[in-house]
Formats: C-alpha cells, structure tokens, sequence
C-alpha cells in the first residue's frame, strides 16, 4: 500500500465512523498507561504517541500533567477528533499529521508509545523506515512500547491485512540495540464485544559497544 492510499483509507476511516465505533476504541488505556509507569515515564518525559490520532492516551496524559506529548497519525480528521476533544488543552500538544514511514524526526524522545499502528504495516520495506524513525527519534536510555495483535490475534483490521508479532519478532526488525524489558499479552474487547489479542513489548534502548 502507497503512502497516499494508506492516507486516503485512514481519512475514510475517521471521516466515517465515529471515534467510538472503531474496533480499536479505547475509554481508558489501562495496558499503556501500566507500562508507562514502568518504564518511569514522568510528567517531563518527551512521549510521542505514533498512530495515536483519536487515542484517550493523550487525554489521560494531559491530565495526569504530562508537558511534552506529541500525536503523530496519517489520519487529520483523527487528530482533528483528539483536538476537538481536548479543547484549549490541546495546545499543550504537539500534532503531527504525517506517514511515519516517510516522516523525518526533528528531536528526541524519551518514549516512543504505539498501539496498534505498526502491525498495519506489511511490507519489509516499510518496517524497516518504521525501524530507522524508531532509532532515530528515540534517545539512549529511552523506551519504546509497542502493541501489536498477538500471533494468535486478527489477520485484518479495518478491512486491511495484518502482520502479527511477538516480542521476537519485533526485536528481529529493531535490532540488538533494543532490550526486551517487558512482554505481556492482552485481551481487548472491542465496542461490538469481540475478543482481539493483542501483544504489548517494552524495549529499552541501549548503548551499542
């Protein structure tokens, strides 16, 4: 799939559908904010959510007085719903619409959170742009959480196909300088009532002799 018809298939989505109708929906992101504490994230840790358009990660951050959050999704009408729904606190976000594959990281961040945007990602050639933006935008020392659907998760989401991970998997495509901290599996139910699995992995980012 092209960076522009991926871009035209999220808009639909988002365009479509209300944010609480997709099968991704979460009202409280209990796994992530879980490993976010693990990892000793603070309210002056860098995040970037990736994929995180119409997530309520970012609303719970905010609230929890979080002070350096970025959202970065393909989707505009995605962020638009996450804005709208901040209201004037979401100018203490920074949004960016771009294809994280092609995007260029202008800084560094203390945690890289993505749930459920890099398993859409099929081709190696795409996760291997995804890897290099992981080691470019992520400090030494700093964490990168990854939710994926389980191996013995959905095949499809959205009408698009999947590719499902493990921890192993992921660490084959990022590479030695990603130590596995934490792997754990869970069980997501959507707003229809279906069971999805997902996997969530937890690296730490270490220094390469």
């Amino acid at each position: 799939m092209t960076d522009a018809s991926r871009q035209s298939h999220w808009e639909n989505v988002y365009t479509s559908r209300g944010e609480c109708d997709v099968s991704w929906f979460q009202e409280t992101p209990r796994v992530s904010l879980e490993l976010l504490e693990l990892v000793g994230a603070t309210p002056n840790s860098a995040i970037i959510d990736i994929g995180g358009g119409a997530s309520r990660l970012v609303d719970a951050l905010v609230a929890r007085g979080f002070t350096d959050l970025t959202v970065l999704d393909l989707s505009s009408a995605a962020l638009a719903a996450s804005r709208k729904r901040l209201g004037v606190k979401s100018d203490q976000v920074e949004w960016i619409a771009a294809d994280m594959t092609g995007w260029a990281p202008s800084r560094t961040y203390d945690v890289w959170h993505d749930r459920a945007a890099f398993h859409f990602l099929t081709d190696r050639a795409d996760q291997a742009a995804y890897g290099a933006r992981l080691r470019s935008a992520l400090r030494q020392g700093g964490h990168a959480i990854i939710g994926t659907f389980a191996p013995d998760g959905p095949e499809k989401c959205s009408g698009l196909p999947v590719v499902r991970h493990d921890a192993a998997s992921l660490q084959e495509i990022f590479g030695p300088e990603f130590a596995l901290v934490d792997s754990r599996r869970h069980n997501h139910m959507t707003p229809l009532g279906v069971t999805q699995r997902f996997q969530f992995s937890t690296y730490l980012r270490i220094k390469m002799k």
